[in-house]
């Protein structure tokens, strides 16, 4: 994978992909090496589950923390201002509705098997965002969650509307959002962020997948694809509202910066 960070490891006989974030040091912050990592990782993981190598995916994060969001030190490190850094980050492919900051989030819902993200450390701006991409959730009680962009002016714009509409009321989405405040594993457990907590969520998540594992596969796969059909609709609207706002949020920075230059 790019820059080794990300590795794919294979549990129970093979049947569970433990997709790992390796970048311990940095707290697995979204760099654009991690960009791609995840978007080539969710394309690989898409296809071996497609060809029933795998049936199931734990999702966790090496070091002190799950992924601690962008890593904005790093994408301004060409020196340039951030709408024209983050530009390429908002590109399609051809025929697909997500940019590279949406897929790392919302290409988990493509993987046509259980996904479960193991939580803990920082959880923070796209890190959540990407938790979110997750069919469930295991959090430790003392993990901190944070839909965090607000910090910097911005909306959150990694596939977050197709994902939280479904897991909380829009009230306390808004309250999050706004504040761009910190909550806990169990805070979130209480308000549905998170599906459950346990104090190592990487051995619950596994012992979770392996189950799911060791059932159907076909009728498993059939079971996520019933309720995602039945549960969203209309992401296409949601993926381009996203990054029309927030390319709002940034020309207008681009052109303040521009005024004061």
């Amino acid at each position: 994978m790019s820059e080794q960070r990300l590795r794919i490891d294979r549990e129970a006989d093979g049947r569970v992909a433990v997709v790992v974030l390796t970048r311990p040091e940095k707290h697995n912050a979204l760099d654009r090496a991690m960009f791609d990592a995840i978007d080539a990782a969710t394309l690989e993981i898409r296809e071996l589950a497609e060809q029933g190598e795998i049936h199931a995916v734990v999702l966790r994060g090496e070091g002190k923390s799950f992924c601690s969001g962008l890593d904005v030190a790093a994408i301004l490190g060409g020196g340039a201002d951030f709408a024209t850094a983050t530009a390429s980050l908002l590109e399609k492919r051809d025929g697909e509705i997500a940019n590279l900051v949406q897929r790392v989030g919302y290409a988990w819902k493509a993987v046509p098997v259980p996904v479960i993200a193991a939580l803990h450390g920082n959880v923070l701006g796209g890190g959540l965002q990407i938790a979110l991409g997750a069919d469930l959730r295991i959090a430790t009680p003392d993990a901190k969650l944070s839909i965090a962009e607000i910090r910097w002016g911005l909306i959150p714009d990694m596939a977050l509307t197709t994902s939280l509409p479904k897991l909380i009321g829009i009230d306390h989405a808004k309250e999050l959002t706004f504040t761009g405040r910190n909550v806990t594993g169990a805070e979130a457990a209480l308000i549905g962020l998170v599906t459950r907590t346990a104090d190592d969520p990487a051995a619950e998540a596994l012992a979770l997948a392996t189950e799911i594992a060791e059932k159907s596969p076909l009728a498993i796969k059939r079971a996520k694809a019933l309720y995602d059909r039945v549960w969203e609709e209309g992401d296409a609207v949601r993926l381009a509202t996203e990054e029309a706002l927030q390319r709002e949020i940034l020309a207008k920075v681009a052109e303040a910066a521009g005024a004061q230059a």
